[in-house]
């Protein structure tokens, strides 16, 4: 444990290279250093640090980035450059400036990346206020990069934005790179691969009919929320019961599934299920007992190829049709197109909801005991 002038503790905690690395998919990355703090006031701090970017994704940046966390999980200070996004293809330095004061726990700093591309980082600087005001340097672990990256992993760093809590986001790839801004090496992250989805706006889908454009919009925003929520889970995660008579988030995401595919020949076909479909999704539509009993021991990409190939048909059935065709009433059930596919829409926020019920219930996977000692 460091002491600088009698006002500040700090403890620098590195990447545990034994701790267990969760693997997530995101259209961002990030890696982190923290610092354990103790001050009886209000003291400035300053980040300074040298990147680059080479990227032809439009939606790319880089940045650094600086968050404090206080007592009793309060939020303290935080930045992450997106007000300014780095996007210069050549070494600059960047500077973030922020505040810790009494109530302060950790600092946590790194750099964040975003999209496709190649991002470099190098040369990190900290400095903390000291008691006489003046802005004191603090010596930061690895700070230029220059020892290595081994299989992924930055010396002295941790991926992601917790020390405690490691993540490795599968689109980007962590390696030294001799591109620098001094020394030997910088540490750089590459992205491959990102899809950015345009949000935030209703319609305007290519080869589509406005009111049906503005439903395919609705359905794929739902579908997003969706997926973002479970795609990272984990199977424990997925086929969590959190009582006898809930749904595991796995059967639910079937369930959704099955409901697309049942409006899909409802309305494309004026039709039920038949006999085949309704072995296929039967289950799925009904859940209950059978639900839970079968669903479950299963990954979540098995879930989500499932989901997406039924809407890959929905949109292309969608788009052969038109407004017209939309307003169209069902004889025997009195809906139009228009409102089963809104059925659909708001049936996913339905579960949506149900999933993040779930989701915020799920108790930590216990550990795996060992009846016996393993012997050689």
């Amino acid at each position: 444990m460091k002491k600088i002038n009698l006002f500040v503790l700090l403890l620098f905690t590195a990447a545990a290279s034994a701790q267990a690395v969760k693997e997530v998919s995101s259209t961002w990355g990030s890696f982190v250093q923290s610092l354990s703090i103790q001050s009886g006031s209000t003291k400035k701090f300053r980040l300074e640090g040298f990147v680059k970017v080479i990227t032809d994704d439009p939606h790319a940046s880089a940045g650094l980035w600086a968050r404090v966390d206080n007592k009793n999980d309060e939020n303290g200070f935080f930045d992450n450059m997106s007000d300014r996004p780095i996007v210069a293809n050549s070494w600059q330095p960047y500077t973030i400036e922020g505040t810790i004061d009494a109530n302060s726990e950790s600092l946590n700093f790194g750099g964040v990346v975003e999209y496709n591309g190649r991002f470099f980082f190098d040369n990190f600087k900290l400095f903390i206020e000291n008691d006489k005001g003046v802005m004191e340097q603090v010596v930061i672990q690895n700070s230029g990069f220059e020892q290595p990256v081994k299989n992924g992993q930055i010396p002295k760093w941790s991926l992601g934005v917790s020390k405690d809590k490691p993540v490795k986001v599968k689109e980007y790839e962590t390696t030294s790179s001799p591109d620098k801004s001094e020394g030997k090496f910088a540490v750089m992250m590459e992205g491959k691969g990102i899809v950015y989805k345009e949000r935030g706006k209703i319609g305007g889908v290519d080869g589509a009919s406005p009111q049906i454009g503005a439903m395919i919009s609705m359905l794929e925003d739902l579908k997003d929320r969706v997926e973002n929520k479970v795609k990272n889970m984990s199977q424990y995660e997925l086929d969590y019961l959190h009582d006898e008579k809930a749904n595991r988030i796995g059967s639910l995401i079937m369930h959704l599934a099955a409901a697309e595919a049942y409006y899909q020949v409802f309305t494309f076909e004026n039709r039920e299920f038949n006999e085949e479909e309704k072995k296929k999704w039967g289950v799925a539509l009904d859940l209950e007992q059978e639900g839970r009993d079968t669903f479950k021991g299963h990954d979540v990409q098995y879930y989500l190829n499932i989901y997406n190939e039924v809407r890959a048909k929905t949109i292309s059935e969608l788009k052969k049709r038109d407004d017209a065709w939309f307003e169209e009433v069902h004889k025997g059930s009195g809906m139009s197109n228009h409102y089963c596919w809104f059925h659909v829409m708001e049936h996913q926020s339905s579960h949506l909801g149900q999933i993040l019920f779930l989701a915020k219930r799920i108790p930590p996977q216990p550990e795996m005991k060992l009846d016996q000692p393993i012997k050689n």
